[in-house]
């Protein structure tokens, strides 16, 4: 389905005046939930449209069955970025299509405990567009300072955010 500047509009408007009235209202608690396999080294997420069974890369001990949780990491980043890109190509009007590569670079001598002096998680992601369209130098450098700015995965990412880890026990 496309979506055009006013149809955007339309649907962003009354949110964005709920929200204005009432900030409270945007605080949206988002949740993930996982089960463990009793049987394998496998941790099944419903993603509400799909039940995805997350395992081992194959860098460390895995096989190709399973997705990783690193590889779902750096897709939840190029989907972010790409429908970030889209929202505000949209509200700016600018026709672009194209596409969004993520790579992550990972040492797995830090996950494997080889090596306690090897950081345990990336290294470095680079996102990159492969962009086409018709928009002029200026408004393509507004597009993506937009969409870096606008993009929860990609500020969660950059700004670093607080973790709180609890657990229970149950026999």
């Amino acid at each position: 389905m496309t979506m055009n500047r006013e149809e955007l509009r339309q649907r962003q408007g009354p949110i964005k005046e709920t929200y204005r009235a009432e900030p409270e209202a945007a605080l949206i608690t988002l949740k993930a939930r996982g089960e463990l396999d009793d049987n394998a080294i496998v941790c099944s997420i419903d993603t509400g449209r799909a039940l995805v069974e997350a395992g081992l890369h194959p860098g460390t001990g895995g096989d190709e069955f399973h997705a990783c949780s690193g590889d779902m990491l750096l897709q939840a980043l190029a989907a972010c970025a790409g429908v970030t890109l889209r929202s505000v190509a949209t509200s700016l009007e600018i026709a672009v299509g194209g596409s969004v590569l993520v790579e992550g670079d990972l040492d797995f001598r830090g996950t494997l405990g080889i090596d306690k002096e090897t950081p345990v998680g990336f290294q470095a992601i680079r996102l990159s567009f492969d962009l086409r369209g018709e928009a002029t130098p200026e408004q393509f450098e507004t597009l993506i300072r937009l969409t870096e700015r606008y993009c929860v995965v990609f500020q969660s990412l950059v700004g670093g955010v607080s973790v709180d880890v609890s657990s229970t026990l149950s026999t």
